[in-house]
């Protein structure tokens, strides 16, 4: 047997001692991305926040949200908040919630904005926590509006539909109309139908019932309605329908009658259009209201034949310029209104210039709302498209619930 060398075992053990003291320094030592102050093991650990704060835009991105960025603090509450407009230095008005633990821009933001939100907050000991991110909205050309009527607050007739007319084609109906939600306190069931891919309406199967209260819904943002481009709306939005009231104009016998709640409360003789130009048929809801406006032929495919500046009390009937309105330049030579159709297609009832005095077309003006139907029969022109102003009333409630996309 071979003896092993005295100097080679003193050698391995003092090498061993080494690793040993090489290991012993790397176990105390510390990752070097610990946050550690505490300055050595004898003077303890100094304490840091427990509070947490979120900025819902991450600092850096693009497309955030022009309703839901803000601030949030857990285990903590917020001390400052400020947001501005990078570059500008604009202050963002916002508000911080009784609870201390939130913060939310005043105002919707803009679309395509660059801005900076920087927020320090507390834990219960009084320690600080701070955060900060600059990031840009999502921009006009990624994302899709609705334009929708009627407003919040409105009181309408009980004919109005919810009609949403978007600035960009909807590629994916069934996403975009999935979360809007139109319901009434009528309990009626209410259904999306898509004219082509950029109006959705909503009505019941009949009219609305009187004095309910419909809520419309929209959780749209971030909602992608085609490809890339994402709805930037969240808002919930209610009106009040007002009595019933259905004006039926029969083209036969020159007049309109006028209905409100089961009973007749008026008979106006009219003047509807010529034999040449004649009145559509069909159930018309009335979506604009003027006391006075200037109604040019030339807009609507009639050239020059009439350019009149202050047409009182006038209503819209159609997209395509179909109203009831006053007229105060019947001509003398044609017979009394109730007699005859001498317009252009539209419907109209004496008045006088400027609109005052007590005349059939000031009364049903001032008797009418936003909303209400105007039924026009016995015409010889052809039933109106239900596209053609807020019309899907002349379209059978199965062909209406064909075209939801839900």
């Amino acid at each position: 047997m071979t003896t092993p060398d005295i100097s080679a075992r003193r050698a391995l053990v003092a090498c061993a001692a080494l690793v040993v003291g090489s290991l012993a320094l790397t176990a105390c030592g510390g990752s070097a991305n610990a946050d550690d102050k505490s300055g050595g093991g004898d003077k303890g650990s100094v304490k840091t926040s427990v509070a947490k704060l979120v900025i819902s835009a991450k600092d850096g991105s693009t497309g955030a949200s022009i309703n839901a960025t803000g601030v949030k603090v857990s285990k903590g509450k917020l001390t400052d908040v400020k947001m501005t407009v990078a570059g500008t230095g604009t202050a963002v008005p916002g508000s911080v919630s009784a609870d201390g633990t939130s913060w939310k821009p005043k105002e919707q933001l803009e679309r395509g904005t660059k801005y900076r939100i920087t927020a320090t907050a507390e834990d219960a000991d009084g320690l600080p926590a701070a955060a900060d991110s600059t990031f840009t909205t999502v921009s006009t050309a990624n994302s899709f509006i609705g334009t929708y009527t009627p407003d919040a607050g409105s009181t309408v007739g009980v004919g109005m539909p919810v009609s949403f007319t978007f600035d960009k084609e909807i590629g994916d109906k069934k996403a975009v109309q999935s979360h809007i939600t139109v319901t009434s306190s009528s309990g009626q069931e209410v259904v999306g139908h898509w004219f082509g891919s950029q109006r959705l309406d909503f009505r019941p199967e009949e009219y609305w019932k009187a004095g309910s209260k419909v809520t419309l819904k929209i959780d749209l943002d971030g909602v992608e309605g085609a490809n890339g481009v994402f709805g930037v709306q969240k808002k919930t939005v209610t009106f009040t329908v007002g009595r019933s009231q259905v004006s039926t104009v029969d083209v036969n016998t020159q007049t309109m009658t006028v209905v409100r709640d089961g009973a007749t409360v008026k008979s106006i003789p009219i003047s509807a259009g010529s034999a040449a130009n004649p009145t559509y048929n069909g159930r018309m809801v009335i979506s604009e209201k003027s006391e006075q406006t200037r109604m040019d032929g030339s807009t609507v495919g009639f050239g020059g034949e009439y350019d009149i500046p202050d047409v009182p009390h006038a209503m819209r009937l159609s997209n395509s310029g179909t109203f009831i309105h006053g007229n105060y330049w019947y001509a003398q030579g044609n017979p009394p209104f109730g007699r005859q159709g001498t317009s252009h297609g539209c419907v109209g009832l004496r008045d006088a210039r400027g609109g005052q005095g007590d005349t059939p077309g000031k009364w049903f003006f001032d008797n009418s709302l936003i909303g209400d139907v105007v039924v026009v029969q016995n015409s010889p022109d052809k039933t109106i498209a239900p596209d053609n102003g807020l019309n899907g009333w002349n379209m059978a409630w199965s062909e209406w619930t064909a075209g939801s996309a839900v």
